[in-house]
């Protein structure tokens, strides 16, 4: 990935990291994990710059002993994007339900600065693409890809796709199977991994089981403050990826821990039971992974290491 300078924000006031954005528009409750701080169109169609500031200690997404922050706080940065740019500026009506298709990141750790005190201030250039609107003209689906830069460098890339369901069409979409309402803890038998073994801060950010030699989707806390921000009826897209990441961690004995790549496809819902498997075949420093339920295929999707 080559350097670049980010664009200005055109006749706009500069970026502002001096308070978070309304935590309703990126689906947290807890505004200690609403990480942009602005967005703003350009003006060029359909591109924004946004303002980001990834805390130099976040409880939930470890460093892998340098200073360097987590992939998954982009992950997470984009997911926030990808929310509040078509809530905002796309019409989507805030009731609607957003369902992320697709998604994929890379970084490129020469130009990855350490995580400063306090936080780091990241710059995102974000362009919006295959718009699709209903009749009323708000937007029920698109893709989004970013740049993320810091100091005016830019280090890492991210996009994927979302779409906008009202009640109606989520409820029908989730009508194929039945949920519980929060994940149950594993049973008797069932083995947690150590903390150490997954590459996570605490045993509580912890999402795999073991169970016979199968890797399960398990958090071992239900109520985490980042995973579990807010209710839900499936397992979020966030908890399967960092569960693939946990999981190449764990076969390959802590050599695979920190993706420089990543991609996850969600093909269906991941019910919150039965616990899903968690498959990972390693290439060398490529892992592909597959999350299956009942025999069938819920997602998939590809890290890199070097």
């Amino acid at each position: 990935m080559s350097t670049s300078t980010v664009r200005s924000v055109g006749k706009s006031e500069p970026l502002s990291w001096s308070r978070t954005v309304e935590r309703e528009l990126v689906h947290r409750t807890s505004v200690a994990e609403v990480l942009l701080t602005d967005v703003r169109p350009t003006d060029t169609p359909h591109v924004f710059l946004a303002a980001a500031s990834w805390p130099r200690a976040h409880a939930t997404f470890p460093r892998d002993g340098s200073q360097r922050h987590s992939p998954l706080i982009l992950v997470e940065t984009l997911r926030q994007l990808g929310l509040y740019i078509p809530l905002r500026f796309y019409a989507v009506p805030e009731v609607f339900r957003a369902v992320i298709t697709d998604l994929y990141f890379h970084l490129s750790p020469a130009d990855e600065l350490p995580a400063r005190a306090g936080a780091t201030e990241i710059t995102c250039s974000a362009r919006v693409s295959a718009v699709r609107r209903a009749p009323d003209e708000s937007a029920v689906g698109l893709r989004l890809n970013v740049t993320f830069a810091a100091c005016g460098v830019a280090f890492g890339q991210g996009g994927g796709g979302v779409r906008f369901l009202d009640g109606a069409r989520f409820t029908a979409l989730r009508a194929r199977s039945a949920v519980d309402a929060v994940p149950a803890r594993p049973p008797e038998g069932w083995y947690q991994p150590p903390a150490a073994q997954l590459t996570v801060n605490h045993p509580h950010d912890a999402v795999l089981a073991l169970d016979q030699g199968e890797l399960l989707v398990s958090p071992a806390d239900p109520l985490h403050p980042f995973f579990f921000d807010h209710p839900t009826d499936h397992v979020p897209g966030m908890v399967l990826l960092e569960a693939a990441r946990q999981a190449a961690s764990y076969r390959s004995r802590g050599r695979l821990s920190r993706p420089l790549f990543g991609s996850l496809k969600a093909s269906r819902f991941t019910e919150l039971t039965p616990p899903a498997r968690v498959l990972c075949t390693r290439h060398g420093s490529t892992c592909a992974f597959r999350i299956l339920q009942g025999g069938t295929e819920t997602a998939c999707g590809t890290f890199s290491y070097t």
